[in-house]
């Protein structure tokens, strides 16, 4: 089996615009980001009878994973950031067998609600058995009512008018539907004509029902998409109580649901996936309102060493531990990049992380703040130039797919037989060859990365100078002359390009995972550079003597890699202090590929043949294309200009993955571009760059149309005005986040609050409290290295002022947020209720 995992998002019609989680924070907004990472799957039957539906086009088709061939129990281990609207109901895990030809087979699949994300604040970490594909509760869209209660000649008469439906699932072959809705009230039931071919009906019918003798009933709206032959399928439902009809009479758009039934299990016959998914939601401030924090932690790196363990990144340090700590790392390496002080900060972690070392075998082996922080920068500010140094080498691996195997107990000589009059290779030619091939994949890796000095960033240049000089002055003995190498190549090394070559698809140098066998060579590679930067402390130890006949190759590495951080450190210059809104330039190109265009107004050319090949390049100036990468530039539309960009129905122009970017032109008309990616994965890719790159712009389009105007109407609502209003909603908030996401400072530090939160009562009982006790790593060292008596009781006294001050910025925050959730609750009061 081949198998693949979707993961969609349901959401349904905002009533407010919601500034997505990309977008600078001028005014209080809300943030929705759900971390998803897919681990493994197991016990997937060999034999299934797949007889249920493909999976729905939802509203937002988030993302897809590699996929794994031939296995039942696959390994993923990727994750993804999810950038959601507010109003986002649940989230949908399927399961796939993708297939090379017809379309890929439903094994099985997940649906985690809203709430049941939300409920704890750690999120699910856990297996959930898979269940089948119900097509019943495969629903999703919205209808538009307008009900009213009537008093007539013969009593009271309920008055439905349906006027219109979006985005409904498509249950037929075509990728439409053919709807109709279906009223109830109490025993009676009155239907809609039947719209052919749509997923966008509009019925615009009034449906009068008289009210019946007995208790009141309650008002049930059915979906239904008619078929010739056979039954026909249901689109979803919506149903109002009584004392609803009575108070507060249904008007507006309201979300389709699935009948009321219970969630079946299938018990572990469809097998199992183990997920890790976390909900993130807050309500980001106006900037003013966090600036006390900032500046408290902004003043923690300017501070004298003295102070460091009494600032407040301190205390704040001391509050996090495990998943908190790798999420606080992350917050406040985007929050000081953003101010441009991402170099005294890592600088400041450094001078702590090397005080508290006495034995520099294990200086940042532990996972502290300051080697999370610096693994974390090195991923935002290095990935470019990883892809630069690593890509050519890694595509050569997957392209040739070489088997590679130097351990005795693993060579396969099966795999390595061949044709020949001296007979089947035998072990020893076995490991020949491949210590060949390793050395002939290791050489350019070793050339391309102690070449790389001028293409390094310049701001991990000045971070791994800093370091160089902390651990220098920190360990200036001669038996410990490689510690300040080490201490560098730990992290370039270790935690970067080892990790980069082991999993590639991880760090976007590969769309797939790699075969087994291609990843066993990458794990060979990885060995050989995680040894080159261990300087070959470690080489001939542990149970790994097979690697030996690579050692003489490693060793004469090793003398090029201590010239090549040599290098690395000879920089001049400081980072610049002024606050940065962006990791990239606004010129550098973010995003670049080959897609096919469709010409503007094709004339008698058939839908397919109206696409051609072209090369785009997106940066966040300008979405440009021209013939080959080659030519020259063509045409270019400015990011600034573009108002939606949308997925494109498949029965558009009966082609996949197609999407739409809507610009103004000129002379200020709309224009809409159409573009088919290769596969859904770069579909996904395009458009959340796209709509990241254009989050900024104003005027943003609420509404758009999925379809094509051909043939004199709207393929998607059938409309038959070029200028109709948009059928369907837009979905710019839905994104994926990425390392070239903007930085947004007020979204990180709302983050950094929250996490203070979570250890205020620890703070007050630790720091306020019991004034006694003291753990700090520094006061410990200070002791044993013969500081001055009085020293510890300073410290003490500035760690309590610290944590008086944090408190004090703390309550200032709760008083805002709590403003805010009273200005959001009179403003839901003065607006219609339920709409």
């Amino acid at each position: 089996m081949h198998m693949c995992i979707c993961v969609c998002g349901d959401v349904s019609q905002a009533s407010l615009v919601i500034c997505e989680c990309l977008s600078f924070s001028v005014y209080p907004c809300v943030c929705v980001c759900v971390c998803v990472c897919v681990c493994v799957c197991v016990w997937v039957p060999r034999r299934l009878h797949l007889c249920g539906p493909r999976v729905p086009s939802p509203c937002a088709l988030c993302c897809r994973t590699a996929t794994v061939w031939r296995s039942l129990s696959p390994f993923w281990g990727e994750e993804y950031t999810i950038h959601l609207p507010l109003d986002f109901h649940h989230l949908a895990f399927y399961v796939l067998d993708e297939d090379t030809v017809g379309h890929d087979d439903v094994i099985g699949k997940i649906s985690l609600s809203r709430d049941a994300i939300a409920a704890d604040p750690r999120g699910i970490d856990s297996w959930i058995n898979l269940s089948r594909v119900d097509p019943d509760a495969e629903v999703q869209g919205e209808v538009c009512l307008d009900v009213q209660m009537l008093e007539n000649a013969r009593g009271r008469c309920l008055r439905c008018h349906v006027l219109q439906a979006r985005d409904l699932a498509p249950r037929d072959i075509t990728g439409t539907s053919d709807p109709f809705a279906r009223v109830f009230w109490g025993s009676q039931s009155l239907e809609t004509s039947t719209i052919k071919k749509t997923r966008f009906p509009h019925w615009d019918e009034v449906l009068e029902l008289q009210e019946m003798p007995g208790a009141p009933a309650p008002l049930r709206v059915e979906l239904w998409d008619w078929d010739m032959v056979g039954k026909n399928d249901f689109l979803g439902m919506v149903e109002f109580p009584p004392l609803v009809l009575q108070q507060n009479p249904p008007r507006g758009w309201f979300r389709l649901l699935p009948f009321p039934r219970a969630e079946e299990d299938s018990g572990g016959q469809l097998g199992a996936l183990r997920l890790k998914v976390r909900l993130i939601e807050d309500r980001i401030l106006p900037s003013h309102n966090y600036r006390p924090l900032t500046e408290l932690l902004m003043e923690a790196v300017r501070g004298p060493a003295e102070e460091d363990a009494a600032s407040p990144l301190a205390v704040l340090e001391e509050l996090t531990s495990g998943d908190c700590r790798q999420d606080l790392a992350t917050n406040l390496v985007k929050l000081f990049l953003g101010q441009g002080l991402a170099g005294p900060f890592l600088d400041y972690l450094t001078r702590r992380e090397v005080t508290r070392t006495t034995d520099p075998n294990t200086l940042f082996r532990s996972n502290s703040l300051a080697s999370k922080s610096m693994e974390q920068f090195m991923k935002l500010v290095g990935m470019p130039y990883l892809h630069e140094v690593l890509k050519p080498v890694i595509n050569r691996v997957f392209e040739e797919r070489r088997y590679i195997e130097l351990d005795p107990c693993k060579i396969d000589l099966g795999r390595t037989r061949r044709i020949s009059f001296k007979g089947a290779p035998s072990e020893e030619h076995v490991r020949e060859a491949s210590l060949g091939l390793l050395t002939g994949y290791l050489g350019p890796i070793v050339d391309a990365i102690v070449g790389s000095v001028g293409r390094c960033p310049p701001a991990m240049r000045l971070a791994f100078k800093q370091l160089h000089q902390r651990v220098q002055k920190r360990f200036p003995q001669a038996e410990h002359e490689d510690a300040k190498y080490l201490a560098i190549s730990g992290f370039l090394f270790l935690r970067f390009f080892a990790p980069a070559i082991l999993t590639p698809k991880l760090f976007d140098l590969r769309d797939q995972h790699a075969d087994p066998q291609t990843g066993r060579s990458l794990l060979l590679l990885a060995k050989a550079v995680q040894s080159i930067g261990n300087l070959g402390q470690q080489l001939g130890q542990g149970k790994e003597l097979w690697m030996a006949p690579l050692h003489p190759f490693l060793l004469q590495s090793i003398s090029r890699v201590r010239d090549f951080l040599d290098q690395l450190v000879d920089v001049d210059g400081e980072e610049a202090g002024g606050p940065a809104r962006a990791l990239v330039a606004p010129s550098v190109i973010v995003r670049e590929g080959y897609l096919l265009k469709r010409k503007e107004e094709p004339a008698s050319l058939a839908p397919r043949f109206a696409f051609k090949k072209r090369y785009f390049w997106l940066s966040g100036e300008t979405l440009s294309y021209s013939r080959s990468p080659e030519w020259q530039m063509c045409f270019s539309i400015p990011v600034s200009h573009i108002r939606a960009v949308e997925r494109v129905d498949e029965g558009a122009f009966q082609l996949p993955h197609v999407m739409q970017v809507m610009a103004q032109d000129g002379a200020g008309a709309l224009r809409t571009t159409y573009l088919q990616c290769k596969n859904v994965n770069e579909l996904n890719q395009w458009l959340s760059a796209l709509r990241k790159a254009s989050a900024p712009n104003p005027d943003k389009l609420a509404a758009c149309h999925p379809g094509a105007f051909r043939s004199s109407r709207w393929t998607c609502c059938l409309q038959a005005e070029r200028s109709a209003a948009g059928c369907s909603r837009t979905h710019s908030a839905v994104t994926l986040g990425d390392w070239s996401d903007p930085l947004d400072p007020d979204a990180e530090i709302q983050m950094v609050y929250r996490q203070l939160l979570l250890g205020r009562d620890q703070l007050r009982m630790k720091f306020q409290e019991d004034f006694n006790i003291d753990t700090s790593p520094e006061v410990d060292t200070m002791r044993a290295s013969g500081a001055k008596e009085g020293a510890c009781p300073e410290a003490l006294a500035r760690q309590r002022e610290a944590a008086g001050r944090l408190l004090e910025v703390l309550a200032d925050l709760d008083r805002a947020h709590e403003e805010l959730q009273q200005r959001e609750q009179q403003k839901a009061a003065l607006g219609p209720l339920g709409h």
